[in-house]
């Protein structure tokens, strides 16, 4: 445990084998080949604990960012999954498959007429930047009926899923061969790249589906920091709090700790918009996040316990 300054004010350490400095974020680089739940068994052997999850899927042909959560900071998931990704990809132009990507059958394929001319495929990805409408493939984990599309499509199940608004920040060429162009793009969560190789490829009007995927940012998760699963240790471990930079921090007042911690709401002295989020410190240590609601913040979310020591 640490105690601050004020030796009223007491951090405890969770009632768990798994103490606060080993609960965190890990920004794994996943390999082809394995599902994102493969990953998360292979980093519960290595830690020897349960809890673990993940953010922000990736198909088990793709590659890169997967960040990893360790400890308590599962709980903290769901704020890194609202965050924009940066992608690396590879068209291969010619063949259409089933699931939009190399790994599906191949339901049409066709020649290509004329070499690809960068300014028309430039032309091309311009008319994608922005807030677009897209619709995510059949073979995905969005749930129709209460059932995972893929297990739908998988058994031939007729089906429709609704488009959906995401955005496109910026699409670059990164390289354009005879019937490949790879591409790097920064979008918003929700965004498929799948559906995006197949639509440029409609856009063109020929066949198209998606060859290679990498992601290479996931929030303040990026490529070059990432680390492979055969050199994992828990130095790797980054913290909670560290992770959730992209959230303003908010210093609690000691005297509102217990109503912090108890669900109360606490009227801070500056005004601050309605539903926002901070992370919330108390003397400096990381104690939780919380919400901005009708005016006064109030916990949504308690990393570790504090009270006042007797």
């Amino acid at each position: 445990m640490s105690i601050t300054n004020d030796s009223k004010i007491q951090f405890l350490i969770p009632n768990s084998t798994f103490l606060i400095n080993k609960s965190g974020f890990i920004n794994i680089n996943k390999p082809p080949d394995m599902t994102s739940h493969d990953v998360v068994n292979r980093v519960r052997k290595i830690f020897n604990t349960k809890k673990v999850g993940h953010t922000g899927t990736l198909d088990p042909f793709a590659t890169g960012v997967l960040p990893i959560a360790v400890g308590r900071a599962a709980k903290f998931i769901e704020y890194l999954n609202d965050c924009d990704k940066s992608y690396r990809a590879e068209i291969l132009f010619g063949t259409e498959t089933a699931t939009g990507d190399i790994t599906g059958e191949v339901i049409g394929e066709c020649k290509l007429k004329a070499p690809l001319a960068v300014d028309k495929i430039n032309e091309i990805l311009k008319t994608f930047i922005g807030n677009i409408q897209q619709t995510p493939p059949k073979y995905s984990a969005i749930k129709i009926n209460g059932r995972k599309a893929y297990e739908l499509a998988r058994k031939k199940v007729d089906f429709s899923i609704p488009s959906r608004e995401v955005t496109i920040y910026n699409i670059e060429i990164v390289e354009l061969t005879e019937n490949t162009l790879t591409i790097v793009v920064d979008c918003s969560k929700g965004t498929y790249i799948r559906s995006l190789a197949v639509d440029i490829g409609k856009s063109l009007g020929i066949p198209a589906t998606l060859k290679t995927l990498q992601r290479t940012r996931a929030g303040n998760f990026e490529i070059d920091n990432a680390v492979v699963l055969e050199e994992l240790k828990p130095d790797n471990i980054i913290s909670v709090d560290t992770c959730l930079e992209h959230l303003p921090r908010l210093e609690l007042p000691p005297h509102r700790l217990k109503a912090f911690s108890t669900g109360l709401s606490t009227r801070l002295s500056k005004i601050l918009s309605e539903g926002s989020l901070y992370r919330v410190y108390l003397k400096g240590e990381f104690i939780g996040t919380g919400k901005i609601v009708d005016g006064e913040l109030k916990s949504d979310k308690i990393f570790q316990t504090v009270v006042y020591k007797n």
